[in-house]
């Protein structure tokens, strides 16, 4: 139990709204979006400036007590689920936008700032903010940078770590890391807002950052095509990338995948379900019905709709999203891996086929950012399956990755539920150095203690 000394300096640190106990604590505090958290914390700090992040790390560090960073809790690793020890530091109050920097195209932002609030502060001011997500309305920037988020458009704008020029860490020490650059050039020595990024909280704890702007794209073009196979989907890349600079994403359902959520949505987009659908969108309208017109000549896409307003638009983009997955199918498992884009089919071939050899009755469906080489796996087990199960889960998909040399995590990190397979996608020697960087930053193991790196 932390001791009520401890609790007295932090109440004395942050003030009685900085530091919740007891009943106070929320609920929501206990799991990210994965739901396995299976604890609350033995505090949530709350703290509202750097500085106030910086007296209740020093504090911590002082008294060995573990400390887990808490942004919006909509990861799915388990990253931001405390340990039975710990104290929970969520950002929600350190929020705003700081500056909108035009001539350096950047965005200043403190750590607890919702991705949409930033989006929509961008958009007014005739700008991208360019890191984008399903989970926008909930999600903090924090976060985002902490886990390195991928999302929807990392086809056109890259993944959080390809947008963010400056960066603002406190260690675990209490010691204020602060470089918020604006400049994209900037060759002095380590690169350490890199460092952060992906981190999950095991390094330090975010503050504020300079992310990226560009400027801000005309009307999108949506499509959505049915393809006869693979190649198909591959042949249609090719083209797409070919002919549309202005790219921004190209995701693929099987036929499973694309099945399911046209049932569960009471739409028929196709009356009968494609091997393949792909949804395309592009800033250029007129390009994109060109690439269409010649994939459809050519026999590679065999039907397509065109989306002829934003809400035609979003009606795809829920299709694709499948949030209605998650009501139907109690339980639900959605994996997250990245492989060369060649083999992302011969990898959903042999996952299904190693899945149902062990769950006869599961449901197993596959969709992803094919442009980006992302692959989900939704997996549901009958009856919402046991713990236990889950872990076979994701001991035979992880498998999988492993035997095509692929990643464990494309864009949701590893967390506690990833750790144990870590050595899948990384060499000991790679581990070896990512402990020493562990070791150097935090030697007393008070951040977010149990998360990315295997035990032993």
């Amino acid at each position: 139990m932390l001791s009520e000394h401890v609790l007295e300096e932090l109440r004395a640190a942050l003030g009685p709204r900085g530091c919740l106990t007891g009943a106070e604590v929320p609920e929501a505090t206990r799991s990210d979006a994965s739901r396995t958290g299976r604890t609350l914390p033995q505090a949530l700090l709350r703290p509202a400036t750097v500085e106030e992040v910086s007296q209740a790390m020093a504090i911590c560090h002082r008294h060995g007590v573990p400390v887990v960073p808490q942004g919006g809790m909509t990861g799915l690793a388990g990253g931001a689920n405390p340990g039975p020890a710990a104290v929970a530091l969520s950002l929600a109050r350190l929020t705003g936008v700081e500056e909108i920097d035009h001539e350096a195209m950047a965005m200043v932002l403190r750590a607890g700032t919702v991705l949409e609030v930033a989006q929509k502060a961008a958009e007014a001011e005739g700008l991208l903010f360019p890191i984008d997500l399903g989970a926008r309305g909930s999600c903090q920037i924090g976060g985002n940078i902490a886990t390195n988020a991928g999302g929807l458009r990392v086809l056109r704008d890259g993944m959080t770590r390809d947008n963010l020029l400056g960066i603002e860490v406190i260690l675990a020490d209490g010691t204020v890391l602060s470089r918020l650059t604006k400049v994209v050039k900037d060759n002095t020595g380590y690169d350490l807002r890199h460092l952060f990024a992906g981190s999950e909280g095991t390094l330090g704890i975010i503050t504020r950052a300079v992310i990226r702007l560009r400027p801000l794209p005309g009307p999108r073009a949506t499509v959505l095509a049915a393809l006869p196979d693979f190649a198909a989907v591959l042949r249609l890349l090719a083209l797409a990338r070919k002919s549309l600079p202005g790219l921004s994403a190209f995701e693929a359902m099987w036929a499973d995948y694309f099945a399911l959520n046209q049932r569960l949505l009471g739409q028929t987009f196709f009356a009968d379900p494609p091997p393949f659908a792909v949804l395309m969108e592009a800033d250029e309208g007129a390009a994109l019905e060109a690439v269409l017109e010649e994939a459809l000549v050519e026999g590679i896409v065999s039907d397509a709709l065109l989306a002829r307003s934003m809400a035609e638009a979003r009606r795809f983009w829920d299709l694709r999203e499948g949030h209605a997955m998650d009501a139907a199918l109690p339980g639900l498992i959605n994996l997250d891996v990245s492989l060369a884009v060649g083999q992302l089919d011969d990898f959903a071939t042999a996952c299904r086929q190693a899945l149902l050899a062990r769950f006869a009755q599961a449901h197993v469906s596959f969709f992803g950012h094919i442009a980006d080489s992302n692959l989900h796996v939704a997996v549901a087990l009958p009856g919402g399956g046991t713990e236990a199960e889950a872990h076979q889960v994701d001991d035979i998909a992880y498998g999988v990755v492993r035997d095509l040399g692929g990643s464990i995590s494309a864009e949701h990190g590893i967390g506690n539920l990833k750790r144990d397979w870590l050595g899948h996608s990384r060499s000991p020697a790679e581990l070896a150095a990512m402990r020493a960087v562990k070791a150097a930053l935090d030697p007393k193991g008070v951040l977010n203690p149990g998360k990315v790196l295997p035990t032993g």
